[in-house]
């Protein structure tokens, strides 16, 4: 009796789960203009474009590279949802449209949450291991930041 109610019940299960499959959520790569990117409005060192390229352009930019288990639901949809979030927060492909207020908030809250282990979040360093931050990268974007920051402020008292 429990035999055939339980391959029931995975047969529902299965049927479910290809069903969830047809539910697509949208995963797309915005257009990227070169001269609204972190790049064209602030001196990336190497090793700064390297660390973000490794640990934040997946969820902070519109260059997502979509893995193939973002192709699976029902993490497709926590996937996709992710980089939704994270392009609001902080889209490294959008950042001339900050304004320079904007700008060294964002700076300061990028130094801030890598600082406090936030970021990236232990979701994404699970899979990707190679984004995790060691102290030296958390000091190199925080050093940087802080020197964007005062350059900016330098700029806004000049204008």
């Amino acid at each position: 009796m429990l035999k055939p109610l339980l391959k029931g019940l995975v047969a529902v299960l299965a049927v479910a789960f290809i069903g969830l499959q047809f539910v697509r959520p949208a995963k797309t790569n915005p257009p990227v203009n070169p001269a609204q990117t972190l790049q064209a409005h602030a001196r990336l060192t190497a090793e700064v474009e390297t660390i973000f390229n490794r640990a934040c352009r997946d969820c902070h930019s519109n260059e997502t590279d979509w893995p193939w288990y973002s192709q699976i639901a029902p993490v497709s949809w926590l996937v996709a949802d992710d980089v939704r979030v994270g392009r609001r927060q902080l889209n490294l492909s959008e950042w001339g449209k900050y304004n320079a207020r904007q700008a060294e908030q964002k700076l300061e809250e990028i130094c801030a949450v890598v600082q406090a282990g936030a970021m990236p979040p232990r979701t994404y360093t699970t899979i990707h291991s190679q984004a995790k931050l060691s102290a030296a990268d958390v000091q190199t974007i925080c050093a940087w930041s802080a020197a964007t920051r005062q350059r900016l402020t330098e700029q806004a008292k000049q204008q």
